[in-house]
């Protein structure tokens, strides 16, 4: 048995804490790079109309689901009675909640389905319409495809 000498405990101690920060490094690299970004170039502007902008929509009580089935994705807007919503100006982005490298916009037909190749996983799908009078609509909803 060779004798525990003081280059041995540094070479350790350099060893230990090397693969310390060099995965930290690896982690912080990967986390900044699928980062997408920021979500309103000011947030302190989109603040000053947040609440009577989140009102509006909420007085028209509209409520939105989706599901993907076999290649499929399905999208329904419902009012507050239950039946479809009367939507204009609809827009659906697809992605993923961390990265944009998936990203694509949809174009759904009169029964609100798409055609998507979604990946397994979790994906953030983004919906902005507007009411006949007007009040816009937004909404983002999560979706789990199973493989």
């Amino acid at each position: 048995m060779t004798e525990l000498k003081g280059r041995h405990v540094a070479a350790m101690f350099v060893g230990g804490f090397g693969i310390i920060i060099s995965v930290n490094l690896a982690l912080a690299v990967n986390a900044v790079r699928s980062f997408p970004g920021l979500e309103v170039a000011n947030s302190y502007v989109a603040s000053q109309s947040f609440e009577d902008r989140r009102d509006a929509q909420d007085a028209l009580g509209w409520e939105a689901q989706a599901a993907y089935r076999k290649g499929m994705l399905h999208l329904s807007i419902l009012d507050a009675a239950g039946t479809p919503a009367p939507v204009r100006d609809l827009s659906v982005h697809v992605g993923r909640p961390t990265e944009q490298r998936d990203d694509a916009a949809l174009e759904l037909d009169a029964a609100g389905t798409a055609r998507a190749v979604l990946a397994p996983g979790i994906w953030r799908l983004d919906i902005a319409a507007s009411a006949p009078d007007g009040t816009p609509y937004r909404h983002a909803l999560r979706i789990r495809v199973n493989p």
